[in-house]
Parts: C-alpha cells; sequence; structure tokens
C-alpha cells in the first residue's frame, strides 16, 4: 500500500487577526454510512466500492469533505463501531484495496475523507481482549482493559453501580478458564464492547500507531466516537443513582468528560501536524454545556467538535439564537470553527423530528405531519448552511429524507433494541438505504436488494426523482452549498450581527448578507433587506415588504 499524503490542500496559514485558519474551517462534510449509502457488489450491504463509485454525486452536490463512518474489521455487534482489528477492512465492505482506492478517487475530485476511529472501547473479539480471557486472571492484557473483581460474598455483584448506556449494568462476568466464576468488564456500551484502560501506555502507543496508519494510507482527519469516554475517574466510583441516562448531558461523569482526555489529543495533535495537507481530529463529545465542548478544540487539541446543543434545539426562533450565540461564545476564544449540524446516523433524521411537537428528544417513533416536517428541515437546513462555521450534512438529508419509522421489529438491527431500558433501539429508522433511482428492487441501492427494508414511495424522493427538479430538496441543497461557497460573507467566520425582528422570526447579519427565518406557523410580513439569493420556500415581495411564509428561511444579497 503507498502513501499518497497529496491530498487536496489550502494549507494553512494566519489570518490578518492571527487566528489558525485551514479547510475545516468553513467545510461542509459529508457522513457516509457505508452500510446504507450504495452497494457495490449487490449483496445488500453498502460497501467502499458503491460509495466509491457514487463520489462524482458528493463532488457534484458541492461538499468539501466526507466522513465514513465504520468500516474495519468488526463481528458487528454494534454496526461497526465493535472493532476487532483497527487496520483491517471487514469483508462485508471490501478489502484495503478498496479502500486506497476510494481515498485515491476522491482526492482526485478535490474531496477529503475522515475516517471514524474507535478508541473508547474495542470488539470483544479483538485479540488482546480473547488472550485476556483465554490466559485468565494474571494476564498482563488485562491491563488493557478494566477487570475487576466483583462485590458480596462471592464475587456475584458487579464492582460498581454504573450502567451501560444501551441498557443494564455496565459490567459483565467472565468464566475462568477452568470454568469458575471470574472478574468482571467494563463496557460503557454493549458488552461485546469491552472499554479499554487508557491508563496503560500499550493502549496509547496503539493507537498513535493506528493514527499513523491511516495518515499513511492518505485520509484526511478523523471522527473521534465517544471522545468524552476514553478517562474515568480514579477508582471507578459509584455514582449512587440509577436512572443514569437522565443524567447525561447534564453533568460530567464518573466515566464521561473527564478531565483527563486533554492529555491524549495533546499527543495526537502533534501527529497530526507532522503530515502536510492539514489532517484534522473530530470530537463526538457529549458534554454538559458548550464550553466544555470548546476544551476539546483547544489550539493544542482537535479541530473540530460536534455541536450536539444545536442538534438538540427545537424549531424555535428563542431557543435557536441562544444556542447559536451560545455556541458562538464558547468557541471564540480557543479560536476553533463553530459546527453545525442536524441528524446523523444515531439520531431521528431532523425531517422527522421537526414534524412532531417539540421536546420529544431527538429519538421519535412517530412520523409526524411529514409536510410540516420537510417544509421545517429546509428551512433549518439553509439557516445551518448560513452560520459561520463548519457544517455537517447527514446522507439522504439532501433529499429531505424522513426516518423510517415503521420497520416492523423482526427487521431490526441496533443492538439497543434488544436491551431493556437503555439507549432508544430505534436508530435504524435513520439508517435506512438511501434511494437513488425511482425504480428497482433498492431504488437503486444495489441489484440485490437492502439489509433494513426501504418504504414504498422511496423512489420518488430519489437522486434521479429530484435532479433537475426546480424546488427539489436536492437542489435547494446544491444552490445554497454553491453559493456559500461563492458568497465572501458565508463560510468561516466567528460572528453574527441580528437584527431587529418580529417574536418567532430570526434575522442576522454576515458580510454582503442577511438570513431571515420564519420558525413560525404564519406568514409574516417584514421589509426587503436586500436582493434574494435563495430561499427554502417561494416568498414574494411587494415593493419595499417581504412575506416570509411559515417555516421559512431566505437568503438575501445586500
Amino acid at each position: 500500500m503507498t502513501q499518497h499524503l497529496a491530498a487536496p490542500s489550502t494549507g494553512t496559514s494566519d489570518d490578518a487577526a492571527g487566528h489558525r485558519t485551514g479547510w475545516w474551517q468553513d467545510a461542509v462534510i459529508y457522513q457516509v454510512y457505508p452500510r446504507s449509502f450504495a452497494d457495490g457488489n449487490g449483496d445488500g450491504m453498502g460497501d467502499l466500492a458503491g460509495v466509491r463509485g457514487r463520489l462524482p454525486y458528493l463532488r457534484e452536490l458541492g461538499v468539501d469533505a466526507v466522513w465514513l463512518s465504520p468500516f474495519y474489521a468488526s463481528p458487528q455487534a454494534d454496526a461497526g463501531y465493535d472493532v476487532a482489528d483497527y487496520r483491517a477492512i471487514d469483508p462485508m465492505f471490501g478489502s484495503l484495496l478498496d479502500a486506497d482506492a476510494l481515498i485515491r478517487d476522491a482526492h482526485d475530485l478535490g474531496l477529503r475523507i475522515i475516517v471514524d476511529l474507535v478508541p473508547n472501547h474495542s470488539s470483544d473479539q479483538h485479540e488482546w481482549f480473547k488472550r485476556a480471557l483465554t490466559e485468565g486472571p494474571g494476564s498482563a492484557l488485562r491491563d488493557r482493559y478494566h477487570f475487576r473483581p466483583g462485590k458480596g460474598a462471592d464475587g456475584e455483584l458487579p464492582p460498581n453501580d454504573w450502567e451501560s448506556i444501551f441498557g443494564g449494568p455496565a459490567w459483565t462476568r467472565t468464566a475462568n478458564p477452568d470454568g469458575t466464576p471470574g472478574d468482571w468488564y467494563l463496557h460503557l456500551f454493549a458488552p461485546e464492547q469491552p472499554d479499554f484502560n487508557w491508563e496503560h501506555p500499550a493502549v496509547a502507543d496503539e493507537f498513535r500507531s493506528i493514527l499513523r496508519f491511516w495518515l499513511d494510507m492518505g485520509v484526511d482527519g478523523f471522527r473521534v466516537d465517544v471522545a468524552h469516554g476514553l478517562v474515568k475517574a480514579e477508582g471507578l466510583p459509584d455514582l449512587g443513582t440509577h436512572d443514569q441516562l437522565k443524567l447525561l448531558g447534564n453533568d460530567v461523569m464518573p466515566f464521561f468528560d473527564q478531565d483527563g482526555v486533554h492529555e491524549i489529543y495533546r499527543s495526537w495533535r502533534t501527529i497530526l501536524d507532522e503530515y502536510p495537507g492539514d489532517r484534522i481530529a473530530v470530537a463526538e463529545a457529549w458534554t454538559p454545556t458548550v464550553e466544555r465542548t470548546a476544551n476539546y478544540v483547544r489550539p493544542d487539541e482537535m479541530h473540530q467538535a460536534f455541536n450536539f446543543q444545536y442538534l438538540a434545539t427545537a424549531w424555535d426562533a428563542a431557543a435557536l439564537r441562544e444556542v447559536i450565540d451560545t455556541s458562538l461564545d464558547a468557541m471564540r476564544p480557543v479560536g476553533a470553527p463553530t459546527t453545525w449540524v442536524l441528524s446523523n446516523h444515531d439520531v431521528t433524521r431532523h425531517a422527522t423530528r421537526f414534524a412532531n411537537p417539540a421536546g420529544l428528544g431527538t429519538q421519535i417513533r412517530t412520523p409526524g405531519d411529514r409536510e410540516l416536517g420537510l417544509r421545517r428541515a429546509r428551512a433549518a437546513s439553509l439557516l445551518m448552511l448560513a452560520l459561520p462555521g463548519s457544517a455537517y450534512v447527514y446522507q439522504g438529508e439532501e433529499l429531505g429524507l424522513p426516518d423510517v419509522t415503521d420497520l416492523p421489529d423482526e427487521a431490526r438491527q441496533d443492538p439497543s433494541f434488544f436491551r431493556a431500558d437503555g439507549q432508544d433501539g430505534f436508530r435504524d429508522g435513520c439508517r435506512v438505504p438511501i434511494p437513488w433511482t425511482r425504480e428497482g428492487s433498492s431504488y437503486g441501492f444495489g441489484a440485490g436488494g437492502s439489509w433494513l427494508p426501504q418504504p414504498t414511495g422511496w423512489g420518488e424522493l430519489s437522486v434521479e426523482a429530484q435532479t433537475g427538479a426546480a424546488g427539489s430538496t436536492l437542489e435547494l441543497y446544491r444552490a445554497a452549498i454553491a453559493a456559500r461557497r461563492a458568497h465572501p460573507g458565508l463560510g468561516a467566520g466567528a460572528e453574527v450581527r441580528w437584527l431587529d425582528a418580529p417574536e418567532g422570526l430570526l434575522a442576522f447579519a454576515r458580510p454582503g448578507f442577511v438570513c431571515t427565518v420564519n420558525t413560525t406557523g404564519a406568514p409574516v410580513r417584514i421589509p426587503v433587506p436586500g436582493t434574494a439569493l435563495l430561499s427554502s420556500a417561494p416568498a414574494e415581495a411587494d415593493g419595499e415588504t417581504v412575506e416570509l411564509p411559515a417555516d421559512t428561511t431566505v437568503w438575501w444579497t445586500v
């Protein structure tokens, strides 16, 4: 496998104010969930060859980079987030040669490639963990995970009261080689995903090596899964409460967002900076506040962090303004771009979230008013793309896809669906393979059907149906991303200037640009702020005023 380090690069420099600049400051990054994007070999499962074949579509869409969810060798207990070998491709997705060809083709098209990295836990089929079990108590490999004796007279109780994100205790008891009950091991997610012990130097050494392996392959960055989870509080103390999932995102937990994670990311940054082409790291860090998220993107750590507070905000002008201000204020002192995201592979698509009443969270089981949801989703997408910083687009949101809320139980594969009292196990609804054509057994996904059933009528939302169709959501995204790239007032930045607007509306200015958003369910007339550039729904100006339709965003040049 050859190195190809001549990835697309604009270079990294300092602007007039002395802030560090780079391509990631205003990038539009497209998330590909490989098993649901495109199937190259007709086995019903998406793969790297399928992604490679659709790269020209992503280039035409106008995005800057492609983030690939995990494709590593894995038993697939959690859709690839249980990694058995970090340097191998799972055969269901292809081979290292396929990965190399995909990276090369992407670079030839001017696209960067970001890969998922899963450092909090491995698969229970990872060679280290298998040997730790086989060798039994005293194995040196057990120190690379969190093995502990149980409590109780015979060690029959878990070592502490931590609960798995997927439900049940965060501990599973092992059997000794002679068959007797043994120690317990920690898994914050599924039992098939034992947590690494990042206090052990071999773990840190291994992941520095893994970083270099993929950087040498030519990848442009890493999205770091559970970036907030690597370090656990000393002594693994009890939380002293049940229903711990309700506390997530509200407080610093003994297993999440511990300050020790930042030393790890400072060491990674030195490696990234050795490579040309502005290689980056992006934190998936669920933290109690945006201010704590900012700790992950200080100048010597990562480059971006997902803004989950924004994703979880309701379609409400006051709430949106507050989270936008808070996000920009938090990132400004560390010189990092604010990121904006509306959907991903773990949450209900925003076309469905916004179709339902506010306050139901980010995982919703009902379709709601789909016409309303699509109208709000289009408006929310234009708002997101108008904000300063970097934006993430989840595959299919450019088609206006809703969540598939009526999947039969027997079709579901989300591991948390099969566990009680854990994370809502309905993530399959946002993972249904996307439609490419109007017809066909899987609407162009592949020749052999699809691993999750697609709804009847999915073809009318397909790329084929929407390409060139005036007013389609796909053409709206293409136009918005092109305008964002062309307009000097859009993209990177750290400020918006709020303008006076009636209740329920947002209006803000950036250089030479104004964005107006009506989050209400009724049209509102306002003064015309400039020349209309793009609108999520038709907005007719009448002399010096314009009527903004309900749930509509309009871009203006001034």
